[in-house]
């Protein structure tokens, strides 16, 4: 199966299943994906392709006025919409230089929203780990840095290797020309002045690992120091995500 799910506007949707975890499961397919803005989902045959993966959850980490600004996924029959906006100190990517790092600083920008939306994050494992949420789409703008960083916690709490998160982190690069063409639609009268926008080698999301490490011993260690994650809810989140070997 192939992990990229194919849109004409989406470029960015992924399935999370077919990975290993560290005790023999897998991630199971079609129950939890990751996307970029979903508010982009108005052609005939996307909203036929969409409605095909029978999705009942979505997760929106946007703020508010980015939804209203951009759109959000189509309000189908049935489907369940939560706005959980993870980030609470916005930065405007396309007015960035390039005389920094943008990796470092990127990195910085994973750990402030690590520290500012504690809520905001419990609250999206909860939904991912709970039962009746059905198969799950979460997705921010680009379906990078947010949905990154969600999913580092989700696919880390279920025992997904580390340089297979990585990995799942860095497939955004296949994407990244489509999402600088839309920037470039959406915002026709700007100049895109930060050359890594939309980029996703694995050098921020080791970086950013490595600070939790180093402030919580483990990302493991950030989810039950910060969010108060338990046995209860990583035992949940796995019962939903992973088919167990024998």
């Amino acid at each position: 199966m192939t992990r990229h799910v194919e849109f004409q506007r989406l470029h960015n949707f992924r399935d999370l299943g077919g990975y290993p975890t560290a005790d023999g499961g897998t991630t199971k397919w079609g129950v939890l994906y990751r996307s970029d803005n979903l508010g982009k989902l108005r052609e005939a045959a996307d909203v036929e392709r969409f409605r095909e993966l029978d999705v009942h959850t979505v997760i929106d980490l946007r703020y508010p006025w980015e939804i209203e600004k951009a759109g959000r996924v189509p309000d189908f029959p049935g489907l369940r919409y939560l706005n959980s906006s993870i980030e609470h100190q916005p930065y405007d990517q396309g007015a960035l230089g390039s005389d920094f790092d943008p990796w470092r600083f990127l990195a910085d920008r994973y750990m402030e929203v690590s520290q500012d939306g504690v809520k905001e994050i419990r609250e999206v494992l909860d939904v991912i780990a709970d039962p009746e949420s059905g198969p799950t789409v979460f997705h921010c703008a680009s379906g990078k840095d947010r949905t990154g960083i969600i999913a580092l916690y989700v696919l880390t709490l279920i025992g997904v290797p580390e340089e297979t998160v990585l990995d799942d982190f860095s497939l955004t690069e296949l994407a990244t020309q489509r999402l600088i063409a839309d920037w470039k639609a959406f915002y026709p009268d700007r100049e895109l002045k930060w050359p890594a926008y939309a980029r996703a080698p694995k050098d921020p999301m080791e970086l950013f690992i490595a600070d939790l490490k180093a402030r919580y011993g483990s990302v493991e260690g950030y989810a039950e120091q910060e969010l108060g994650v338990d046995d209860a809810l990583v035992t949940a989140l796995k019962t939903n995500l992973v088919d167990v070997e024998g």
